[in-house]
């Protein structure tokens, strides 16, 4: 029976391919790895799990994992799945640049897409589904418009005939299709309220509205896409919170009770959300808004625990944060922290200094250990004194490796006894 190291799921693959894969995925040979690219077909499509077998996340992932790829066989799906154990086959990891795990890549073609969302069966399916079909998806009539306008957030769609603007929009899906969905479509197909001064045209569809790019106003296409792809208001986790680091906007945060919400943090939410939609005109452009369900995010951030509920402004890209210097009790309040932010009168504190990342990963060492220390003491003395113990062993062994003493000439080097006894008369005679 195949051990967990040795596992690969595969959608759509015949028995005999089967074990051919298996030989060349549990292998660390590199000729074995650059055998399969060379073998596997230019429309072959991959979903690879990276795995270590000390990895505590990786054996949650692995039920879930299986489950993806029995759904997508079943569907018929062209997606083969695998998985790799990246301790074991350090050729194939070092040639997808896996640098921790678990990791998901999606191979298509040529291209290597890294999936960075939630360790979920529904979120890793959409992501498969998503980078796997067309980059850019045709929507020839208004009912397909409709149906797919109440299934996205944030619908992303190049209205016209080909041109080389698309052309800059397929490239563009090509690297963020990862993130997000890329649609097209005819100019009859979209809601007649629709204005759009000039075809083609590109369009995103959020917020109950739609924006229109203008590279005289918006620069250059991926960045706007780019900067445009969320929400303006939503709930938050920490795989959103990161994504939004690439967008150069700053995140407006409530950060709330993980589980109940209490009445003041549904008052703070209820103002971030007004807040974000009476002023969408003014403040767009720099910021997001959303609330996110416990602070323990946030307080590896600001190395502290944030009391909840709170306000905060966060700025991804360089790992800095602005709090209010009082307490946010009305709109005005929260509208003078924010124009504040804008206008560098609430200075900015944080940041990705060398001597920042050290503490902050300090502190997320210390968060760690700490529940450790609390549940069982005994069992986090010895985790901690392990490594000690590990060093002084390693030391003693080194110790006793070492040759005897000898004596040592003036420049310090030890000189053979044979060559000591030799050298004496020499002396004698000198003197």
């Amino acid at each position: 029976m195949l051990d967990r190291s040795n596992t690969l799921l595969l959608s759509g693959t015949s028995h005999t391919r089967l074990h051919s894969c298996l030989y060349l995925f549990c292998s660390g040979s590199v000729f074995l790895f650059f055998s399969f690219l060379k073998t596997k077909g230019d429309d072959e499509i991959w979903l690879i799990e990276f795995y270590a077998p000390w990895c505590p996340v990786c054996e949650q992932l692995d039920p879930v994992w299986h489950q993806i790829g029995s759904e997508l066989r079943s569907l018929g799906s062209p997606v083969h799945v695998g998985k790799s154990d990246a301790t074991a086959s350090k050729d194939l990891s070092k040639e997808f640049k896996i640098l921790s795990f678990p990791a998901i890549v999606m191979l298509k073609k040529d291209m290597k897409y890294i999936y960075s969302g939630p360790k979920t069966k529904d979120e890793i399916m959409e992501f498969a589904n998503r980078v796997s079909g067309p980059l850019v998806r045709h929507l020839s009539s208004v009912q397909l418009f409709q149906h797919v306008r109440t299934r996205h957030d944030v619908m992303i769609v190049y209205v016209g005939a080909t041109s080389p603007l698309k052309g800059n929009f397929t490239s563009v899906a090509e690297t963020l299709i990862v993130h997000t969905f890329f649609f097209s479509a005819p100019r009859d197909v979209l809601p007649k309220e629709v204005s759009l001064p000039s075809l083609p045209a590109v369009v995103i569809f959020k917020d109950g509205t739609y924006f229109t790019f203008n590279e005289e106003h918006d620069g250059d296409l991926q960045s706007w896409i780019n900067r445009e792809r969320f929400p303006n208001y939503n709930q938050i986790d920490g795989y959103t919170l990161y994504a939004m680091g690439e967008s150069g906007k700053l995140v407006v945060l409530v950060v709330a009770e993980e589980k109940s919400l209490s009445q003041e943090s549904l008052r703070y939410k209820s103002l971030v959300e007004k807040v974000s939609a009476d002023y969408r005109e003014i403040y767009s452009r720099n910021f997001y808004f959303g609330f996110m369900k416990g602070s323990e995010y946030i307080d590896g951030l600001v190395m502290g625990e944030l009391s909840v509920p709170s306000f905060i402004v966060v700025n991804l890209s360089n790992d800095g944060f602005f709090m209010p210097l009082g307490a946010v009790q009305t709109e005005r309040h929260l509208l003078d922290f924010l124009n504040g932010v804008l206008d560098g009168s609430i200075q900015g504190q944080g940041g990705n200094s060398i001597d920042l990342r050290a503490q902050r990963l300090l502190y997320n060492i210390k968060a760690t250990v700490k529940p450790v220390f609390v549940r069982a003491p005994l069992y986090a003395c010895f985790l901690l004194s392990l490594p000690l113990l590990v060093m002084v062993v390693l030391f003693r062994l080194c110790r006793k490796k070492l040759p005897p003493s000898a004596d040592a000439d003036g420049d310090g080097a030890l000189l053979d006894p044979s060559l000591r006894r030799r050298r004496k008369p020499m002396d004698k005679k000198s003197d």
